[in-house]
């Protein structure tokens, strides 16, 4: 970290459309702010409809509301409605008091410097960065002679999602597994001409993309992590690139569908590579869940479609009319879509790796849907089935559930591995209907809370599909696991605030999801404010709490409840669990979200529309604490903050697209972090750790 006289102060940062800047929109989602949501449809929200109802009948009374809502919930799940929201309520918050276990620590204040900022005490290192070696062989990072070549054998760009797997039977070693999202080539390349890519820059994008197996080593005197050595024969056996040319096998139901089926691959069995890759989950027997996210920005010439229904699924999955961005079907026409028409749909899957067999082939799981997947996280059920929770990331989607047929075995024996690597080809897949609590009128797009005190209410999963069989009229089995979205539109789920990461509390079965923000909320010919997404033009997103009916995660019915209305504590519209607003740090933008051994939630947010560098914050859920957000970190400019890892003894952050600022480029660099100097900004991996006692808990406490 460097010193307060070398810091480097920078101008507030001009953001588009919510915090975000253009230049990151255009090369992660291919500017999908900038176009119509490609959800048209006019589901309504349960509320309105009810209010309709009740409206034309004249029967406003909470007797008759109570039982419409239950008639409501049989109607649209085949169940009885969820229990009252009150239940499972993790209690109120309080007074400040003495910091909640895990979160002992001086906030650090909202800043723009171009540094990672850590809390006063606390020591950070870069444990490795875009370029560094990952397998033997690799040369040193050349940023002016990258190749094609050296780029397959080193870190990926753009470091998303983050975790560590144990290295069996060696307390100082870890396996890290990072998904490198997308590459971002004006900050990649100099003199970069973004119509006329030559096809060494393309091919260096390609073996950016995918994911990183790196293993790491506990310094045993500092307790620091590092980069094992490339050359040691741990690292020699399990180090590991997945790029847009690794082979995945496609498992589920889905597996050998004719929408699968490619020239190149007429089985419809097997797929090259992964992209775009945002968050994920790790797996109780070992295993890495990674989430495809925008991959339509990736294909060309949607439009040519050889009929209106293959048109109909690319729009509604926002695929690219005309050429791509980044111009691969320049140099592969399995992206072109006039020669590959079925390409597209073998990605946007959550894929599984195993980094404890290097050697294995990755899998696409279809059982989880074919959308715009921020990730997946897995809580085991009692009777050890296995539920999957996750987010479709745009405006106005939609949250979706997985609970597997069969039952997870117990112990990490190659016997017990190969059974559970295939829970996630059968199951039941859900998705998410929410209902309010409150009166229609009270959800005026203000945020302002209502009058029972806080948003909350019911709701249902509605059952989409379970293996060979469809229970969305209309659509085959094959058709609802590839054309998700659609089956989802077709049922009348709830539209969302951009669903990202997703993610049950181990301890107390609760999930929680970022709901990042909604620019179009309320917009002419959009649909408007419900409980569950209560502000228009929604600049700053919420966290959700969703509680599972007798706390059951295989049930139908759930309550919810907004744990953060996010923005300035200063807005009127926010709400921080109930807990006084004067104490808490600004956060704004939320999405991926994490848990500590405390049970305490961590956030980390991407576009802040508050005029901040993005960071980590740290929420207790229980006691008087519950909603005392406190900021643990800020990323540098024009950085997103990603992963994250959060342990007793260090936390682990992605910090994503540093120096992505509009009018700058590699030409013009807006940030020299990590390296400093007059260096080009890496998205790198940062540790950062508290020399004098654990993560939030000085020593002696």
């Amino acid at each position: 970290m460097s010193t307060p006289s070398q810091r480097r102060l920078l101008p507030l940062l001009t953001r588009y459309p919510l915090g975000r800047q253009r230049v990151t929109c255009t090369y992660r989602c291919g500017d999908q702010c900038f176009h119509p949501a490609p959800n048209t449809t006019d589901n309504e929200y349960f509320g309105e409809v009810l209010t309709k109802v009740l409206s034309r009948r004249g029967a406003l009374r909470s007797g008759a509301v109570v039982a419409a809502a239950g008639t409501g919930a049989a109607l649209l799940s085949g169940t009885a409605a969820a229990a009252p929201a009150d239940r499972h309520r993790p209690g109120k918050p309080g007074k400040p008091g003495r910091p909640a276990p895990g979160t002992d620590f001086e906030p650090v204040e909202p800043n723009t410097l171009d540094e990672v900022v850590v809390p006063k005490g606390y020591r950070q290192h870069v444990v490795i960065r875009w370029g560094d070696p990952v397998l033997a062989g690799a040369p040193e990072f050349d940023f002016d002679n990258q190749t094609a070549a050296a780029q397959v054998k080193q870190f990926g760009f753009n470091c998303d999602y983050c975790t560590l797997v144990p290295l069996p039977g060696d307390p100082h070693r870890w396996l890290m597994v990072n998904n490198h999202e997308y590459t971002t080539e004006e900050f990649m390349f100099t003199g970069y001409d973004p119509e006329n890519p030559t096809e060494e820059q393309v091919k260096i994008g390609w073996a950016a993309h995918g994911m990183s197996v790196v293993l790491l080593e506990t310094d045993k005197r500092t307790g620091a992590l590092r980069q094992a050595p490339v050359s040691s024969p741990k690292a020699r056996k399990y180090n590991r690139r997945v790029t847009l040319h690794t082979p995945f096998t496609v498992q589920g139901p889905a597996r050998g569908s004719k929408y699968l089926r490619t020239n190149a691959d007429p089985s419809g069995t097997t797929v090259f590579g992964t992209m775009n890759n945002c968050s994920g989950g790790h797996t109780p027997w070992g295993t890495i869940l990674s989430g495809e996210e925008n991959i339509h920005q990736y294909f060309a010439y949607a439009d040519q479609a050889p009929d209106d229904k293959t048109r109909e699924r690319y729009a509604r999955y926002g695929i690219n009319t005309g050429a791509s961005h980044r111009k691969w079907e320049r140099y592969d026409e399995r992206f072109d879509l006039t020669k590959e028409p079925n390409e597209p749909n073998r990605f946007g899957y959550i894929v599984e790796i195993d980094p404890l067999e290097p050697d294995s082939t990755p899998i696409k799981h279809t059982a989880l849907g074919r959308f715009k997947h921020e990730g997946a996280n897995l809580i085991v059920t009692p009777d050890r089935r296995v539920v999957a929770y996750m987010g479709d990331d745009e405006r106005f989607e939609y949250l979706y559930k997985f609970v597997s047929d069969g039952r997870m075995k117990p112990g990490m024996s190659k016997r017990a591995r190969e059974h559970n690597k295939r829970l996630l080809d059968s199951g039941k897949l859900y998705v998410a209907k929410f209902r309010g609590d409150s009166p229609a009128e009270e959800i005026d797009g203000s945020g302002k809370l209502p009058s029972d005190g806080e948003f909350d209410g019911t709701g249902e999963w509605i059952l989409l599909a379970h293996n060979d069989k469809s229970y969305v009229p209309g659509f085959t089995a094959d058709e609802v696991y590839v054309f998700t979205r659609m089956a989802a539109d077709a049922v009348g789920a709830t539209k969302m605030d951009r669903p990202e990461d997703v993610e049950p509390n181990l301890k107390t079965r609760r999930v929680y999801a970022a709901l990042t923000n909604n620019s179009e909320r309320g917009a002419e010919g959009k649909a408007g404010p419900d409980e569950v997404n209560p502000r228009v033009k929604n600049k700053h997103g919420q966290v959700l709490e969703l509680m599972e009916d007798r706390n059951d995660n295989t049930s139908t019915t759930f309550t919810w409840r907004l744990l953060l209305v996010c923005g300035d504590p200063n807005d009127p519209s926010t709400y921080f669990a109930g807990y006084d607003k004067s104490q808490v740090s600004p956060i704004s933008c939320p999405d991926n979200v994490a848990f500590d051994s405390y049970g305490n939630l961590w956030v980390t947010t991407d576009g802040n529309a508050l005029g901040s560098n993005d960071g980590l914050f740290a929420v207790p859920l229980e006691g008087k604490e519950r909603g005392h957000v406190k900021q643990f970190l800020t990323v540098p400019p024009g950085a997103e903050t990603c992963g994250p890892v959060i342990t007793k003894d260090f936390v682990l952050v992605s910090v994503q697209h540093p120096g992505e600022v509009d009018g700058h480029s590699a030409d013009n660099p807006a940030s020299h972090w990590p390296d400093g100097g007059s260096s080009q900004p890496r998205p790198a991996v940062v540790a950062v750790y508290n020399p004098h006692g654990s993560i939030g808990k000085p020593r002696g406490r």
